[in-house]
């Protein structure tokens, strides 16, 4: 019997896909439910899994962008499983052998040119001395080394910087998600009034909780680390709730406003920038959100995230600070209305009640959209979002770092 397979559909909204590798060739024997093919959809790359053992046929290039449904492979469920492809090895290896045995004749071939390396044809001299070029600063590619024509046409001219250096490039081809990624990005700064505001936070409570707590924490809750996401999240979804036009988006003439917190967070995984969600956090514990974070930071980056994973999301936060960046202006995430950026924390020199000390201080950015967010709500938001990191026990613990961190 011969199964067509179609592909199945990753989510409503997606109504195509693009065959990103195939996994396997054309005329393999697969096994049922053997990953046979990575396809990319505009929010998440996707195993698609054998639904019968057999030989398959593939009806699909890579790179070809396929309808949900449509047909991308047949597999023949009658045909017997080979018994094996070892003697078929020493076949492949005769060719190989023939090709080395035939090699040495064609060696001695350049040395049979009579022009030396470095030599211009006379056409090629030519357009050499009306770009004012000389020959020796050209790699020529003709018989011996000789500089053709072409090797002339291409030339360009050093201007005193050294040549003779590597100018080869690549042209590839996007994979799926990263165009609509692009795609989303300029459709951000074309189709949003985006300012961002600035503020910064003294790092030096949160670091004195993590090292008086984070052994005992990763104790209590198996291995799991506390990091600085749990309290930009906590300081976040408190900083909604004190300002919920920041947690609202714009829908045509209509503002949606939302009633709870659902976070994106941006991780770097294989395919590039994921944004996967942490949902109700306003309502987790600093265990809950670091262990939800960990959960989908490792699914991104075993390319296991999935259309669900990356759904909705009412505020996005981004760190840019884990690559060394000081200072951005983040993108929102359409349809969203705000985005925090974090960034790396340095030891600088401030002023704490009249005298100069060192502290760990972070540049924070909040990019939000004009048209729904206005700048005392911005402004505020990012100064709430300040003073909860600065006061993590009063404002995000109830005044007891310990029990905090042991729910």
């Amino acid at each position: 019997m011969i199964l067509e397979m179609k592909v199945p559909s990753p989510g409503e909204s997606i109504k195509e896909v693009e065959i990103a590798t195939w996994l396997v060739k054309d005329g393999d024997y697969v096994e049922k439910d053997q990953a046979i093919a990575e396809v990319d959809s505009d929010k998440a790359t996707l195993e698609l899994p054998a639904e019968m053992s057999g030989v398959i046929t593939l009806k699909a290039e890579e790179g070809d962008t396929v309808a949900v449904g449509a047909v991308v492979c047949l597999i023949d469920t009658d045909a017997a499983k080979p018994a094996g492809s070892a003697p078929a090895a020493p076949a492949a290896e005769a060719p190989k052998a023939e090709v080395k045995a035939e090699a040495p004749k064609a060696a001695p071939a350049p040395a049979a040119t009579s022009y030396a390396a470095g030599t211009p044809s006379p056409a090629a001299r030519k357009i050499l001395d009306e770009k004012n070029i000389a020959p020796a600063t050209v790699s020529g590619t003709g018989k011996g080394g000789r500089i053709t024509k072409d090797d002339a046409v291409n030339a360009v001219p050093s201007m005193g910087t050294p040549t003779g250096g590597s100018r080869g490039t690549e042209r590839t081809k996007l994979s799926m998600l990263r165009r609509k990624v692009a795609e989303r990005l300029v459709s951000a700064k074309n189709e949003t009034a985006m300012l961002t505001t600035f503020n910064e936070v003294n790092m030096t409570p949160i670091n004195q909780i993590r090292n008086e707590y984070k052994d005992a924490f990763k104790a209590k809750h198996g291995g799991l680390g506390l990091g600085f996401m749990s309290f930009f999240t906590k300081a976040v979804t408190r900083a909604l709730e004190l300002y919920p036009d920041v947690n609202s988006m714009m829908d045509g003439d209509y503002k949606i406003a939302y009633d709870f917190a659902d976070i994106s967070i941006a991780v770097s995984g294989p395919k590039g920038l994921m944004v996967p969600v942490v949902r109700n956090a306003e309502l987790l514990t600093f265990r809950g959100i670091e262990a939800e974070i960990k959960r989908l930071a490792l699914r991104a980056r075993d390319g296991q995230i999935t259309v669900d994973d990356m759904t909705g999301g009412t505020f996005t936060i981004t760190n840019g600070g884990v690559f060394g960046s000081m200072l951005s202006t983040p993108i929102i995430n359409p349809p969203q209305s705000g985005i925090l950026g974090m960034h790396n924390i340095i030891e600088r020199p401030i002023a704490v009640n009249g005298k100069v000390e060192i502290h760990p201080m972070m540049y924070v950015a909040l990019s939000y959209d004009h048209r729904i967010i206005d700048g005392r709500e911005s402004v505020g938001f990012l100064v709430a979002v300040k003073e909860a990191l600065e006061n993590p026990v009063e404002l995000l613990m109830n005044g007891d770092a310990k029990r905090a961190l042991e729910l």
